[in-house]
């Protein structure tokens, strides 16, 4: 069984073989930069996992671990030109360095490439996996479609965010282990229960990213801290707030969410003076320690040797006080 360590390296290895230099040089630079900037690789990794877990081995799933890192990457490309975000992993963004029309084109590049790399399974193995891949992509987009209806409705309930983070965040680590487990010839009830825990991994995740954003480190995170709260983003903290907080505190936290002027360090100073108050610091805690119990009982319950899911439960606790 390989490290995480050992895993990234093969991940980040395999990546620097997939040759971006044809030209033209304007529609490859952004993807050279992105894939350059890092990132946790987390997906791939977790691919691997499952796949060793299994018992397949790491090599023959390099392939799937590849497109799933460059499908997320073309995801980022496009939700930072969709989110103005300015900063990703501490540099500037493709948007902001090449701009709008550059960071769609080269993500939907991107996006080909993902599945040019997922091409690479064997026939067999490629059948297998890719309505899961497909399907996947299909709801990411669902998600991300709900995510920006959410900033134009006041009824947004915190089932409704769940529900969208489901499908634009974890589905995503669900079908990296799952798609792993199916390369090793996996049963299907393992492969089930993996995705399972990929579901309640991923929206612990989200809720860990939504927390870090308000009480993060910019230097850390890798973004700016309170760009959730600066657009008003419906995440489980704000909508918390709102069902719980005091009438004076609802009607604050409103009338900021109204304003189209103000300082920015004012208004995160707000939000999270109300956030305190009213406990939601919390309660998202408590709600991501929930979740990765879930994550645990469906580790527990997968009809493979202990020593085999070890690394990959590791794993997963060693990101349940993660701080980027």
């Amino acid at each position: 069984m390989h490290t995480k360590e050992e895993m990234r390296a093969a991940v980040e290895a395999y990546l620097s073989s997939l040759s971006y230099s044809r030209p033209p040089v304007e529609l490859y630079s952004p993807i050279s930069y992105t894939l350059a900037l890092g990132g946790k690789r987390l997906r791939p990794v977790m691919a691997l996992m499952a796949c060793e877990a299994c018992g397949g081995g790491m090599d023959e799933a390099l392939p799937l671990a590849g497109a799933l890192e460059l499908y997320h990457n073309h995801t980022l490309l496009h939700d930072d030109v969709m989110d103005k975000a300015e900063l990703r992993r501490g540099r500037p963004t493709v948007h902001a360095k090449w701009g709008d029309n550059a960071a769609v084109l080269s993500g939907d590049v991107m996006l080909l490439l993902a599945y040019k790399t997922l091409g690479g399974l064997p026939a067999g193995q490629l059948q297998l996996v890719m309505p899961s891949f497909t399907e996947m992509a299909v709801e990411i987009c669902e998600g991300q479609q709900l995510d920006m209806e959410f900033e134009g409705r006041d009824d947004v309930s915190v089932d409704d965010y769940l529900g969208m983070t489901r499908l634009k965040t974890a589905v995503f680590f669900a079908t990296a282990l799952r798609c792993g487990a199916m390369l090793a010839g996996a049963a299907d009830k393992d492969c089930c229960t993996l995705y399972e825990l990929g579901i309640n991994f991923g929206l612990a995740f989200q809720l860990q990213d939504d927390l870090l954003d308000v009480y993060g480190d910019s230097a850390v995170f890798g973004k700016n801290i309170g760009g959730d709260i600066f657009c008003n983003k419906k995440t489980f903290l704000l909508i918390s707030a709102l069902n719980h907080a005091s009438p004076s505190d609802r009607d604050a936290l409103r009338g900021w969410m109204s304003r189209t002027e103000f300082d920015a360090g004012e208004k995160v100073a707000a939000f999270k003076s109300i956030y305190e108050r009213t406990g939601v610091r919390r309660m998202t805690e408590e709600k991501i320690a929930a979740y990765f119990a879930k994550a645990g009982e469906c580790l527990s319950s997968l009809s493979l040797p202990a020593a085999n899911v070890r690394a990959l439960g590791e794993f997963v606790e060693s990101l349940l006080h993660r701080s980027l």
